[in-house]
């Protein structure tokens, strides 16, 4: 069975080629506008091609069984179809649902033909990278909405779950929404990653015009966007959900992923 990783060497993409090898998947093939960065194991099959660009996909498809789709919007109707003429017969692809901005992916793919599996992913534990700059300053981290709670995932989490499906049948026609293990606060993710400094970190709420001007640096344009996002999340906090869990066997806390990743704020 040939399966294909598309955007395979971006943050999930490189993740699942990693983790299909080693559930010992002997065919698959890696799909990347810049392989030279990733350094595949010779095992896998490199072809240089990019989603957003229709023209650089020829010959991408060719005898793959099934595929994970990296989220690309603005080519998905193009690429599923030209997945479905070379025979593809399972897409699983990271999408989300009609209140995300990623659902015309689920959608293509749904009306594509081939069988479907969908994974519905919130916001990812390292968006806490956000927060880097302050932590490395000092010990007082400003935000806006403390109090806003959800479940983060690692995107490494995500990327086995993919492994899982791919590797495996009885997905077909399934959404598995993927959260961590367990809801936290904004204040309480500060909190952890301090424990895994050994500091304590306080956190100050900020109004939204100076959380919006802290972000901006980084995020540019979308930085009020994610203020008005996380402020959503006070009244209608993100429930945990086990399907990380059911499906792979454990999920990574946001503990572990700050004790994990605890360098990047030092």
């Amino acid at each position: 069975m040939k399966i294909l990783v598309t955007a395979a060497t971006g943050n999930i993409g490189r993740k699942v080629v990693d983790h299909l090898l080693a559930a010992g998947a002997e065919d698959v093939r890696a799909l990347s506008n810049h392989p030279e960065r990733a350094a595949f194991p010779d095992e896998v099959e490199v072809v240089r091609g990019y989603l957003g660009k229709v023209s650089s996909l020829a010959g991408a498809f060719e005898g793959v069984d099934r595929m994970y789709l990296a989220p690309v919007l603005e080519t998905v109707e193009e690429v599923v179809a030209l997945a479905r003429k070379a025979g593809v017969r399972h897409i699983v692809d990271l999408s989300g649902d009609e209140s995300t901005d990623w659902q015309p992916i689920a959608r293509a793919v749904e009306q594509s033909g081939p069988d479907w599996t969908h994974l519905f992913a919130g916001e990812f534990s390292e968006n806490a990278t956000i927060w880097c700059e302050q932590i490395r300053a000092s010990d007082e981290v400003r935000d806006p909405c403390p109090e806003a709670a959800n479940a983060p995932i690692t995107m490494d989490d995500i990327a086995r779950v993919a492994a899982k499906v791919l590797l495996s049948d009885g997905h077909a026609g399934k959404t598995y929404e993927l959260t961590g293990p367990e809801t936290l606060t904004r204040g309480e993710k500060i909190r952890q990653i301090g424990v895994a400094l050994g500091r304590d970190l306080d956190v100050v709420k900020v109004s939204r015009e100076e959380a919006i001007r802290l972000l901006q640096p980084g995020m540019g344009e979308y930085a009020e966007w994610y203020v008005d996002g996380i402020t959503s999340m006070i009244d209608h906090p993100q429930q945990a959900t086990t399907t990380v869990a059911d499906l792979t066997g454990a999920a990574t806390t946001f503990a572990q992923w700050a004790t994990t990743n605890a360098d990047q704020f030092r």
